[in-house]
Order: C-alpha cells, then sequence, then structure tokens
C-alpha cells in the first residue's frame, strides 16, 4: 500500500497559520466554515474563508488529532499522512501514519531549562504513542462500533455526529478532542480515531468475489504496556482488551463475527524486577467480586453470554490465577457466563498442534447456539450473535489470537456457506490462496496487538501464518522473547508513561515548575552495576594475565568472581530499583 499525500487526498484538509491564529479548512465538501484557533487564547470559534488573511501560511493536512497542553503551553495535533487501507460498506479506511505537533505559542524562551527539558520529554512521549503502529480512522464512517451495534440504533443515534455517538472504550484521541467535544459546531472537523488493526481484502472463491476483513480496536480505557497494566480497574475495565471483528461482505449482503479478549478480570499484577519472568500477585486488600461483576456486567449488556477460554498454565507461576478465575465465576453463579481453562502449553507441548482441535470441539456447540450477524442484500438482518468468547492467556496475545484465529474461521465456514460462496462440503482449508491470504491476515492482527502492549511482534506466529510449528519459529519466537525482555525491563516505565500523557492519565500543567519526571534515583541504582561490571572485568583479566603461580591467579579470580556474582545478587534481590518504572501516575493506580 502508498502512502497517500493529502495534496491529492479526495477528504484534504488545509491549516493555514498566522502569528495570531491556526485556521482549519473542514472536511465536508463544498463547506465554506473554517475552525479558527486563537494562538493566545485558545479560543476555538467558527469562521469562513474570506477571513483568512491572504499572508497565512498554508500546509495540506490529513485531519486533526485534537489538542494537548504541555509545560510550554497548548500544542495542535494534526495527522500529516495516511494511507487506504480500504473500503468499508462503501467508506474508505485510513490508516494515519505520520503527525505533528505545533506549539500554539511562538517560542519557549519564557521557560526554565528544567522546564524545557520536561516539556521536550513530554513531547517525545506524545510522539512515541504517535507512532506507535495502528491508528486508524474514517471520515464518514463510524468505526467504534460492531456492524451489530450500529444496525441496532435508533434514528436520533443517526442523526449524531462521529464524535457524540462514538463508543468511548476505543476513541484514542478522545483527551485530545475534550475541547472539541464541549462545542457541538467544530464537531465535522474531527473524528474519532481507533488503535489496534484493521485489514482489507479482496478476495475470490469459487468464481465469487467478496470483500474479507478484521478489525481489532484496542481500548483507551486502562491502557498500558504488558507487566505495568495487568488485571482489572475499580470500573471493570481490563488491561490489554481488545474486541476484533472479522467482516465479511458478498453482494451487498454482509456477515460479522465479534470476539474479545482481555486480561484476567481481578485484582493482580506482575511488575517487572530483572527475572525473566516475575511472579503474578493476586491483591489480598481488596474485594476482587466487585470489579469482576462490573466487568462481565458491561461484557454481557454489550455482547450476551458469555464463554470464558482461560489459556494459562494450570501449573507452576500462573496455576493462583486460574484457580481464583475459576472461584469467582462459580462465585458469581451467573447463568450468562460460562467458564473454560485449557491449558495450551500442555496440551500443545511437544509440537501436538493438532491437540487445539480438542478446544475447538469443546466448544463448537456453543458457538453455533451464539451464531454471527447476517443482514441480507435488501438489509433485512437476519441473524443476531448472541454471546461472545472472550479469551485470555497471560498477556492475551501469543495463544489468544491463535485460538481466536481457529474460532473465526470456523464463523467464516458458515458465513460463506450462506452466502452462497462456497458449496456445500467444500471447506476453506481447501482453497489455497484464501487460507494463505486468511492465515497472514490474523498473524499480522497478533503482530500488532503484541507490539502496541508488549513491544515485539507477537510470538507463534508461525503456526497462525502456515498451520504448523517450525524450527525457525521457535527461533524467532527466542529472539523476541528476549527483546521483550530487554523493553519490560528498561523502557516500558517510558512508554507507560507517554500512555498516560496521551489519554490524560496525567495532565501536564502549563508552566509547571515541578513534574514527576524528575525523580532522583536512589544510589544502588548507579553503584551497584559499576561494581558487578569492574569486578567482573577484573575476573576476565586475571584469567588471560595470569600471575606468577596459579594459586596467586586462582585466588585473584575467586575474589573477583565473587565480587560480581555478590553484586549481581543484590542488584537481582533489588530488581524493582533497577528497572525503567513510570514516573506519571502513581504505582498502586496501576496495581
Amino acid at each position: 500500500m502508498s502512502v497517500v499525500g493529502c495534496v491529492t487526498a479526495p477528504a484534504s484538509v488545509s491549516r493555514r497559520t498566522t502569528p495570531e491564529k491556526f485556521y482549519i479548512e473542514a472536511c465536508d465538501v463544498g463547506s465554506v466554515d473554517v475552525l479558527a484557533i486563537d494562538r493566545v487564547s485558545t479560543e476555538m470559534t467558527l469562521t469562513v474563508k474570506r477571513d483568512i488573511p491572504a499572508s497565512a501560511e498554508t500546509r495540506p493536512i490529513c485531519g486533526l488529532m485534537g489538542t494537548i497542553r504541555l509545560v510550554a503551553g497548548m500544542y495542535l495535533v494534526v495527522i500529516t499522512k495516511k494511507q487506504k487501507v480500504g473500503d468499508l460498506l462503501g467508506h474508505a479506511v485510513w490508516k494515519a501514519v505520520d503527525f505533528d505537533i505545533i506549539s500554539y505559542k511562538k517560542t519557549i524562551l519564557h521557560l526554565t531549562d528544567n522546564q524545557m527539558q520536561d516539556n521536550k520529554t513530554f513531547l517525545s512521549m506524545i510522539n512515541h504513542v504517535l507512532h506507535t503502529d495502528g491508528f486508524y480512522f474514517a471520515t464518514d464512517y463510524d468505526l467504534t462500533h460492531t456492524l451489530q451495534r450500529l444496525a441496532n440504533t435508533s434514528p436520533e443515534f443517526q442523526e449524531m455526529s462521529l464524535l457524540e455517538r462514538a463508543d468511548q472504550r476505543f476513541v484514542w484521541n478522545g483527551h485530545l478532542l475534550r475541547e472539541f467535544i464541549a462545542q457541538p459546531e467544530l464537531h465535522k472537523f474531527v473524528y474519532p480515531v481507533v488503535h489496534g488493526f484493521i485489514t482489507m481484502k479482496s478476495s475470490c472463491i469459487n468464481g465469487k468475489v467478496f470483500e474479507w476483513s478484521i478489525i481489532s480496536r484496542r481500548s483507551c480505557f486502562r491502557a498500558g504496556v504488558r507487566y505495568y497494566v495487568r488485571g482489572i480497574d475499580s470500573e471493570g475495565h481490563a488491561a490489554n482488551y481488545v474486541e476484533t471483528e472479522q467482516i465479511v461482505q458478498y453482494n451487498s449482503a454482509k456477515a460479522s463475527y465479534v470476539q474479545t479478549r482481555g486480561s484476567i478480570p481481578f485484582y493482580w499484577s506482575q511488575r517487572p524486577n530483572l527475572k525473566y519472568k516475575p511472579k503474578p500477585q493476586i491483591s489480598k486488600s481488596v474485594n476482587h467480586l466487585d470489579g469482576f461483576q462490573r466487568h462481565f456486567d458491561s461484557q454481557i449488556i454489550l455482547y450476551g453470554r458469555q464463554v470464558i477460554l482461560n489459556l494459562i498454565n494450570q501449573k507452576g507461576s500462573e496455576k493462583p490465577l486460574e484457580l481464583a478465575f475459576d472461584k469467582m465465576v462459580t462465585s458469581l453463579g451467573n447463568g450468562m457466563i460460562k467458564y473454560i481453562a485449557f491449558d495450551f502449553h500442555k496440551e500443545c507441548s511437544r509440537m501436538r498442534w493438532h491437540r487445539l482441535q480438542i478446544l475447538l470441539d469443546m466448544v463448537a456447540e456453543m458457538q453455533d447456539e451464539f451464531g454471527y450477524f447476517l443482514v441480507d442484500a435488501d438489509g433485512k438482518v437476519l441473524l443476531n450473535q448472541e454471546g461472545t468468547f472472550r479469551s485470555n492467556c497471560m498477556d492475551c496475545l501469543d495463544r489468544t489470537n491463535v485460538i481466536q484465529s481457529l474460532l473465526a474461521r470456523r464463523s467464516l465456514q458458515s458465513q460463506l456457506q450462506r452466502m452462497g460462496v462456497l458449496h456445500m462440503g467444500q471447506q476453506i482449508e481447501e482453497q489455497a490462496d484464501f487460507e494463505k491470504m486468511y492465515k497472514n491476515a490474523w498473524a499480522d492482527n497478533a503482530d500488532a496487538c503484541a507490539k502496541q502492549y508488549a513491544g515485539t511482534g507477537a510470538l507463534k506466529t508461525d503456526f497462525t501464518r502456515t498451520g504448523k510449528r517450525t524450527q525457525w519459529g521457535l527461533l524467532m519466537d527466542g529472539w523476541n522473547s528476549v527483546i521483550r525482555y530487554y523493553k519490560n525491563n528498561f523502557s516500558d516505565g517510558f512508554r507507560q508513561d507517554s500512555i498516560d500523557l496521551f489519554l490524560g492519565n496525567y495532565a501536564a500543567e502549563e508552566g509547571d515548575w515541578t513534574t514527576p519526571l524528575r525523580d532522583p534515583k536512589d544510589w544502588k541504582f548507579l553503584t551497584l552495576p559499576i561494581i558487578m561490571v569492574v569486578a567482573f572485568s577484573m575476573c576476565i583479566i586475571c584469567l588471560l594475565m595470569a600471575g606468577d603461580t596459579w594459586t596467586e591467579t586462582l585466588a585473584y579470580v575467586l575474589f573477583w568472581g565473587t565480587a560480581s556474582v555478590v553484586t549481581g545478587g543484590v542488584i537481582l534481590f533489588n530488581g524493582r530499583d533497577f528497572v525503567d518504572a513510570p514516573k506519571l501516575v502513581q504505582k498502586e493506580k496501576l496495581d
């Protein structure tokens, strides 16, 4: 796909700049309205094109993400490049691929050196989030809702602007649009931006051409990175919550199948501490059932019956989480919720991936009962999806995506037969071209979700792409695991702070004299690693430059070797002091 510059894009927008104001032209074709933003008072008003000074500098943009306040004042965040993903029901869907952050103020010389440094860090945080791949938007279609939700709406809902009617769970620029929301006349200048993954493919089976899409919507509630955001918050919002919808369009008929994923929905944490796999901790000081019930009450209202597919290990450090999850579902006693535990790693150990069929057979009857959403060519709703599978593993990434792709394929088989694309008795797996495209698209979905949460591509995607586990796939999983370890321990604090700032969980104030960014490090942070490196280096030097006698050499090696091992042990014991932890939001809020 090529990047579409906004000069030639059909929904191009112009940003005109003067020393006093920004002028943004509306996306609506033929609209004469212009948004004027005062760079001093920050007031936003409507004006017309003839009021724009001739001296205004003109730049093409693809749209507005919104505005954000940092230490230096207000900033305008704009989309400068977009890429067309495809058309959904006749509406263009775009991926935002480049952005610009423009200061209202013409200079930052009024700031102190510390304030300038803090503002620079905040800007790099916003840029970091914006350049995390996976922001999508449509100017005339509501991407935040599933087809089924959109089909069951009132005439009043249809009249609302995209901003008013959007599902707030999936509006990632919601905080940046807070100034616009209060002024309905400005809604036409902005639109909700979702984060996650969207792919759209044109396919052909038996000479019949159909459109097939995946839309994964990442929730902006309890958003964050792998080890710093687990479990749920007091409102019942789960970490790494993603709604994934698979859509088929054929001859004006359309079908959709929805699944969800999200962290195990009670209060637990797994903070990085330099160990490869930190031990999960279940909170002992809170009532888990309250948040647990809130989570599933909202899921039942939104999606109907719930089948939980818990794919974590049923032994070792993950076992207490599995037992607690099972116990809570039993305690809730809600007939709308069914719990199924499937030890993915145990069942599929030693490359026995065919054993995933055990789980598919176990849930086949429930999947048939839930059905899927189906609308005929005349727009008549023939079927509604009556429930969803809520899958999870520890990260809700690798194991979860494998299972979701298999369930989605089973639903697609039924949909394509019902639409007349597949003949009776034909299997999707037999359609080589489509099967290859299908597997790669789901693997791309896995990679996108994994990069956004864990910092690397997904594991086990060789199985998703090829249908079998390979030695090369195992090697790539090892490499990705090493990268994850480094990022989770030494860069995820910055990533978490970036997300918290972008989503408004932390609000920077203009002219702030003190921010949590300048948190001084404990003496151990600098001293102990230096001692360990010096001791280890001396140990190697003593081995390479032997003394007069072997006993003298051995004594030196033992001394420096012991010093490096002891220092390393102290560092590991105090692991949390050495990882890159978030600074902006209080730690207890993330637990």
